[in-house]
């Protein structure tokens, strides 16, 4: 797949933080080349502290930066994505293939505003794409074929994990694996926290929580098994492990968290909308 992306000319427009995040992936595992890249931000200023920076061009001219692209990767907010492709409309081509990472935008409101059989992929990452370990969800719009598709679960591959879900999905995908990893943070937090109230140092504590956060979810990843089972596995018959679990059950933290993908789902389908 590296050799299909060989030569292949990248735009990234709005190269911000996710943008950026993902440039860096790209540029580290060598799937694009610097000086194929051109990619925009609104400010001169940024412009050339992220060219310097990242050794690759980068323009605020959205027009410019996709004219001879192979490849648009259009990271800016929901609210501005009409703007953009109104700008860079007349200069996009059915030969080029468009990955929006913008949430809560349909690959049809995409392909509306562009001329006709342009080829559109829907992806929603997260950010631990920054360290190798972003889950990134994919949809194809009606003009992408398979070998579209390739593509961007080739790059996001860089980034992490990738999974190819009908778009109807993808909102759901937003809440759960984009807005995720803040909830995670603040189950980690809290772990050290209450690591800190039963005595031990902070720095330990929370090395103790992550640690144990991380490979849990590693164990689920490597082995398949069902989160309930490798629960069960842990508590054993009149052990601490299941006061434990009771108070979180007394707590209502499964159904906390299952009504905050819930709220951060139906917050993404209306992103799109706000001015």
């Amino acid at each position: 797949m590296k050799n299909k992306l060989a030569g292949k000319r990248l735009a990234v427009l709005g190269a911000g933080k996710i943008g950026g995040i993902l440039l860096q992936a790209f540029l580290r595992h060598k799937l694009i080349s610097p000086g194929q890249v051109r990619a925009t931000v609104r400010h001169a200023e940024k412009a050339r502290a992220l060219g310097k920076s990242l050794r690759v061009s980068v323009t605020t001219d959205n027009r410019a930066a996709v004219e001879k692209a192979d490849i648009i990767l259009l990271c800016v907010k929901p609210q501005t994505v009409k703007d953009v492709l109104e700008e860079i409309r007349s200069t996009v081509t059915p030969r080029q293939l468009i990955i929006s990472v913008a949430a809560s935008v349909p690959t049809a409101y995409l392909e509306e505003r562009l001329v006709d059989g342009v080829p559109v992929v829907r992806a929603m990452p997260n950010t631990p794409c920054a360290i190798g370990a972003g889950m990134t969800g994919l949809a194809s719009g009606k003009h992408a074929k398979p070998g579209h598709l390739e593509i961007a679960q080739t790059l996001f591959d860089a980034a992490g994990r990738t999974v190819v879900v009908d778009e109807k999905l993808m909102d759901a995908v937003t809440g759960l694996s984009a807005s995720g990893p803040a909830f995670i943070y603040i189950l980690l937090e809290s772990l050290a926290e209450a690591g800190v109230k039963v005595g031990l140092p902070r720095d330990i504590a929370t090395l103790l929580a992550a640690q144990t956060m991380y490979g849990a979810a590693r164990v689920v990843l490597e082995t398949g098994e069902h989160p309930a089972r490798l629960k069960d596995a842990v508590t054993t018959p009149a052990g601490c492990t299941i006061d434990g679990i009771l108070e979180l059950e007394d707590g209502k933290v499964r159904v906390t968290l299952i009504k905050a993908v819930v709220k951060a789902t139906q917050r993404a389908r209306e992103l799109l909308f706000e001015g």
